[in-house]
């Protein structure tokens, strides 16, 4: 699953079969569900949640490993789902240092993010939708809460280009669920096709002046033309959904929190819209990215509100006011996990609860946000088909790269490989169990 051996494999896929490939996957796609490796005919997902200012790593990570750990004091929090979810220490990406630089690097694995001339690599969820096709109408849903969309993401394309967060629960909703008058629909079915349009004009433009080219730039316009046929592919499967009727759910449009300082309301809202997604079967792929750092003075609870602003609170400096602060804020977190869990575990699909079904990971590319420490990032995954109720410790002063994890969960939609970014394999002590 690296990435030239996909590009390369996939620039020869799509020779052959040209746009026209996604019809096949349309034609069958309520009944066939490619990600589920077991044939069952159901699928797995993923929902992916990191704050980019972390938590504190002693209340958080156990101090004995195995399956017998004496849970954190974080951990106490979710000890209802204690068999539901793995926590992990140890992991981190190689070579991705330089503090909150990283925070676009979490799902990419993208190397030295402060270097001069620094590209991001693709995500890990885009990466999926590469390999799985787009299976639903929305390939991937991202979001984001208190998030500056124009700089920060966990969602990139492989050309290392940032794809910005819906942060707006009330535009989301309506994506997924408000049908459109024809009208609209049209207008829409026909913006899709103008840029279709244009993407051939671009791509016959490039393949003329690609002739007298040496062979290294040819290269570059292949991977280029690649890029182009996918995007088209991608119009095409989205001109297809326009016309197939929206799920209807018996729930009111919610309404945007304005307000940066309710922080934990707007995630709890957003965690609720990504459930809602992963439930209709509108994507199977979410990420959502918490920007602490873009917060300024926040509800702790109540009647509690932050002495600073996330970003300058997690620079504690060991001051014991902001630590206390940090300790509630982070079990806070914590008690949203496990509202979630609970959600999905009520959600019946089958024989199996929703949980069962969706690969929920938690984590940051913030090991301490105090001093700016990218490694032992602080990472738990709950649900999806996995053998549960464990600490995985991993070697402390030479961790393991974290996207060994990615491939574990990369295979468990059903993707063979393993290779994604830096791994150097799947995630050893992680087993999948039959759901």
């Amino acid at each position: 699953m690296n990435a030239s051996t996909t590009s390369m494999s996939r620039r020869r896929f799509l020779r052959g079969l040209g746009v026209g490939l996604a019809l096949p996957a349309l034609d069958c796609m309520a009944p066939v569900f490619a990600g589920s490796p077991q044939g069952t005919g159901v699928p797995y997902r993923m929902l992916i949640i990191s704050n980019n200012l972390g938590v504190l790593p002693k209340p958080f990570f156990p101090r004995d490993a195995g399956s017998d750990y004496t849970l954190s004091p974080y951990l106490e929090e979710l000890k209802a789902f204690r068999g539901d979810f793995t926590v992990i220490s140890g992991l981190s990406h190689p070579a991705v240092v330089g503090g909150h630089s990283t925070e676009n690097c979490f799902l990419t694995a993208a190397r030295d993010p402060t270097r001069s001339g620094f590209r991001n690599s693709i995500s890990l969820d885009q990466f999926a939708v590469e390999s799985l096709g787009q299976q639903t109408r929305f390939p991937t849903l991202n979001l984001g809460v208190n998030i500056d969309k124009a700089n920060r993401s966990l969602s990139w394309t492989r050309d290392g280009v940032l794809l910005p967060p819906e942060d707006s629960p009330a535009r989301l909703f309506r994506k997924m669920f408000v049908q459109g008058s024809r009208r609209e629909i049209e207008q829409r079915l026909h913006q899709l096709q103008e840029r279709r349009s244009i993407l051939d004009a671009v791509n016959e433009d490039m393949r003329r002046f690609s002739r007298n080219l040496g062979m290294d730039d040819r290269d570059r316009l292949d991977q280029y033309f690649t890029s182009v046929r996918e995007l088209e592919e991608r119009l095409y499967v989205a001109g297809a959904w326009e016309k197939r009727p929206k799920p209807t759910i018996d729930r009111e449009s919610p309404q945007d929190i304005r307000d940066d300082a309710k922080l934990f309301e707007k995630i709890q809202l957003m965690l609720s819209m990504a459930q809602l997604a992963l439930e209709t079967d509108s994507t199977r792929i979410v990420t959502l990215m918490i920007d602490g750092y873009a917060t300024p003075v926040f509800e702790i609870s109540e009647n509690l509100r932050s002495i600073n602003g996330y970003h300058n609170l997690s620079h504690h400096g060991q001051v014991k006011e902001k630590v206390a602060q940090l300790e509630k804020v982070d079990r806070r977190q914590m008690r949203l996990l496990r509202e979630l869990f609970a959600n999905l575990s009520n959600r019946k699909e089958g024989n199996a609860r929703l949980l069962d079904r969706t690969m929920v990971l938690y984590g940051s590319n913030m090991g301490d946000a105090n001093t700016h420490d990218n490694t032992n990032l602080p990472v738990l995954l709950a649900g999806g088909g996995f053998k549960h109720g464990q600490h995985l410790a991993f070697d402390h002063d030479s961790n393991t790269p974290l996207a060994n994890l990615f491939v574990s969960m990369l295979q468990r939609m059903g993707i063979e490989g393993d290779r994604f970014a830096s791994s150097t394999g799947s995630l050893a002590g992680l087993e999948s169990v039959p759901i």
